[in-house]
């Protein structure tokens, strides 16, 4: 079955990526670890034109709807970066992949994808929430996971690669009803607990611009 941008997908991803993230009809944009190209389709459905995806799995392919698999590149991201010459983006989005990599790992990708920004442009990633305990069923749900990152290590992980963390944010699913309820729930435990999280989502977003 094709991965098809439904109501809630513009929804999620709209409040969630595109509004925090700055994203703009007339961006460029590149994905990096597209999977179905889910993401990429909701770009399209928001008008932007300039979208390129890689993934790495050829069989991704056979899920993505016929405009978005003619703009996916089936390559590793090593090979992209080697071989790209072309105009900066001004955004580019990792959504559940920079935690498949080590922190030391993770400060290169950053150095590498640093070239590739346009002046004003940012990284804008998703990533499980280390920091809050319902996180680590995404954490650790998933064996290929080499890193666990909080919205503060984040940040650590951005200085390191000369890049500031100008945002994290919660990454809210559900209802508006359930969506509402966590919040209350959160409150709660906010003046409840000495230490909670910054962020209590099982992911959180985090947006790296140039300094």
């Amino acid at each position: 079955m094709r991965a098809e941008v439904r109501k809630k997908h513009l929804a999620e991803f709209g409040r969630n990526l595109w509004e925090p993230g700055g994203f703009q009809k007339s961006h460029r944009v590149l994905e990096i670890g597209c999977g179905t190209g889910l993401f990429l389709a909701f770009l399209a459905a928001k008008g932007v034109t300039d979208f390129t995806g890689i993934e790495m799995d050829p069989k991704a392919r056979e899920f993505m709807p016929e405009p978005i698999a003619s703009r996916v590149q089936t390559t590793t991201l090593e090979a992209f970066l080697a071989g790209h010459d072309g105009a900066p983006f001004d955004r580019i989005v990792l959504l559940d992949v920079f935690e498949h990599f080590s922190m030391f790992e993770g400060v290169e990708i950053l150095n590498q994808l640093t070239v590739l920004l346009s002046q004003d442009g940012s990284i804008v990633m998703r990533m499980p929430n280390a920091s809050s305990p319902w996180g680590w069923q995404y954490q650790l749900g998933d064996l290929t996971h080499k890193a666990a990152y909080t919205p503060g290590s984040i940040s650590h992980i951005a200085l390191g690669a000369g890049l500031r963390c100008a945002l994290t944010k919660p990454y809210s699913r559900g209802s508006a009803f359930r969506r509402l309820t966590t919040r209350v729930i959160e409150g709660t435990l906010n003046k409840l607990l000495t230490d909670p999280p910054p962020i209590w989502t099982a992911n959180f977003v985090a947006v790296l611009a140039k300094p």
